[in-house]
């Protein structure tokens, strides 16, 4: 059953914490400010040791907990969302900021509309002060147009159809039960494999230009090696996926747009570390989609998220790594 537009929409935000720092504040703040208000607030957190409980309870946000070593990116939304009471689940990281008061508003809209749009993502604006690579690669994949993704567009699109973030997102309830809720144990991409569950089953992704938030890195080439790493171990066990896949396509158009900017407004200083960046990008993907070839001690050593993949190989026979 698809939620009835004319009903009053309950949504429950869902924002997965670790040492979230003083800025947590600010975030729920601007949540509790917004032109559609959540229904609730939960922080699912992994035993952080700054406040950040305590800083969520006294702001009135439901708190639930989760060891560190037993966090992972599907599992661990899960629980929250088992929780939660609302129509739409709304899924966030800490270090995302609502843009502005009509960010709830700007994402869910496409979910109530009574189409077959049921998963929704946030266009992601570049932090003031962040480095002229990232504000790239954020302009080129949050661009300031709204899209509609459906399986038909998986031609023209390839794994890029899938493409949908978690660092601000919304999903109808219902569809996220019926989808089987986020994969897990799952190092990487919960996001990506819940949007290809839904395209596959006839329904559509909305990217929400209008809704936007401030969320942006800065990651050195290692710390890039590393997520790439991480990427591609979670694209290896899920090969379902990997006949729509298209990384390299997608990333080379990216390294286009970069070159092409800092050529026109002559920052060709920068040429050499986007070099090294997207080196490292495609060298720590394909190391990921052989680490079955390498060593465990070795694979921990290149992974960004070292507790998460022990959980999963603990957790599921289809992470074997070599002793």
């Amino acid at each position: 059953m698809l939620i009835n537009s004319k009903a009053v929409c309950r949504v429950s935000v869902i924002i997965p914490t670790l040492n979230a720092g003083p800025d947590l504040k600010e975030l729920f703040k601007r949540l509790q400010q917004q032109s559609l208000p959540p229904y609730e607030i939960i922080v699912i957190d992994s035993c952080s040791d700054d406040g950040t409980a305590e800083l969520a309870r006294e702001a009135g946000v439901q708190v639930l907990y989760v060891l560190r070593s037993e966090f992972d990116h599907g599992g661990t939304r899960n629980r929250a969302a088992q929780q939660a009471k609302g129509d739409i689940l709304m899924f966030m990281t800490q270090d995302a900021m609502p843009y502005n008061e009509k960010l709830i508003e700007e994402l869910t809209r496409p979910l109530i509309a009574g189409d077959k749009a049921v998963y929704a993502y946030a266009r992601q604006l570049p932090r003031p002060g962040a480095n002229e690579l990232e504000r790239l690669a954020r302009q080129h994949n949050y661009p300031a147009e709204s899209k509609m993704k459906s399986y038909e567009d998986l031609d023209e699109l390839g794994l890029k159809t899938f493409f949908c973030s978690n660092v601000c997102s919304a999903i109808r309830r219902e569809v996220f039960e019926a989808m089987g809720s986020f994969q897990e144990p799952v190092i990487f991409n919960e996001d990506l494999f819940m949007a290809a569950k839904c395209i596959l089953n006839g329904y559509r992704v909305a990217y929400c230009a209008d809704a936007a938030v401030f969320h942006s890195h800065d990651y050195s080439v290692a710390e890039q090696f590393k997520r790439y790493f991480d990427n591609g171990i979670s694209m290896r066990c899920n090969t379902w996926i990997t006949p729509y896949s298209a990384v390299g396509k997608a990333g080379s158009n990216l390294v286009k747009l970069q070159l092409k900017e800092l050529h026109v407004t002559r920052q060709w200083q920068l040429i050499p570390l986007l070099v090294a960046e997207s080196a490292a990008k495609l060298l720590g993907y394909k190391l990921g989609m052989n680490y079955r070839l390498l060593p465990a001690f070795i694979t921990r050593r290149l992974s960004m998220h070292r507790l998460i993949l022990t959980h999963i190989e603990k957790q599921s026979p289809g992470i074997t790594m070599r002793q």
